[in-house]
């Protein structure tokens, strides 16, 4: 058996338990590093390199170097940041519509837990949709447009306006059946 080279590639593939540990100890302080310095906040840098680590760990990814590696933890860490931002951005209009209808609505923490995790999941899927059948469903479900009036703005068809809300509904039914995460 011949040992490794100090300076060869290290090879990983996050299925194997002891390569994820190795990646894990090897690259976990550089990643929640480059969080902190993105976020200002070391709390939570440390939630999101935890974060990172458990996506390999349910979606096993296969690196060819240190610096594949690290590539792609950068690349996770922009997205995990994007979403805490978002995330942020969705709590902060929650409470500024709390604030608006009073103290005597004020729903439980764990209620309020789920309503913002609900706005999360819709937030990602708009984020999915195309432009326009974004355009359709938020003008119909929230402004409570009709028809017509969303195929004017758009300058569509009232018919592709329905497919554009057929399109969709699909995807709230997806989310309602917890497929989520095949979109």
């Amino acid at each position: 058996m011949t040992a490794s080279r100090p300076d060869a590639p290290i090879a990983y593939h996050t299925g194997s338990r002891s390569s994820l540990g190795r990646l894990y100890r090897q690259h976990h302080p550089w990643l929640q590093n480059l969080l902190r310095g993105r976020l200002g906040c070391g709390d939570t840098a440390a939630d999101l390199a935890q974060d990172a680590f458990l996506r390999l760990l349910k979606t096993p990814r296969r690196f060819d170097s240190d610096e594949g590696a690290r590539a792609y933890l950068s690349r996770m860490a922009k997205g995990l940041c994007v979403d805490h931002w978002r995330r942020l951005d969705i709590e902060r209009a929650w409470q500024e519509t709390l604030a608006v209808h009073g103290e005597a609505r004020l729903p439980s923490v764990e209620h309020e837990q789920i309503v913002i995790e609900t706005l999360c999941e819709i937030d990602r899927m708009l984020e999915r949709l195309p432009e326009k059948v974004a355009a359709a469903f938020l003008g119909s479900q929230l402004q409570g447009k009709p028809y017509r009036q969303i195929a004017v703005e758009l300058s569509v068809s009232e018919r592709m306006v329905k497919k554009y809300m057929a399109q969709a509904m699909l995807q709230c039914a997806l989310i309602e059946a917890g497929f989520e995460a095949s979109l």
